[in-house]
């Protein structure tokens, strides 16, 4: 009756191992085929008229006067902009 109960449990443990196996080299080769996750970019570089750095423009931090698009590189090149309009 031992014997047989130990057989079970031997099996069942066993039979874990195998499942747990096969679901790691699943995971493992999803993540190999999965292609490389990049950020889109436009390409476009725009100009800091302060400091005049060139940078992407999906980074450049904005602003709108006078219905124009300014582009600036820092907070700070877009606040000196600011003090200069005023």
């Amino acid at each position: 009756m031992m014997v047989g109960f130990l057989r079970i449990i031997l099996y069942a443990l066993l039979a874990y191992i195998v499942y747990k196996s096969i679901r790691f080299y699943q995971k493992l080769s999803q993540k190999s085929h999965a292609p490389p996750k990049s950020k889109q970019t436009s390409g476009l570089m725009v100009k800091d008229s302060i400091c005049n750095t060139y940078l992407p423009q999906e980074d450049a931090i904005k602003e709108i006067v006078e219905g124009k698009k300014y582009y600036f590189c820092s907070k700070e090149c877009r606040q000196k902009f600011l003090e200069s309009k005023n």
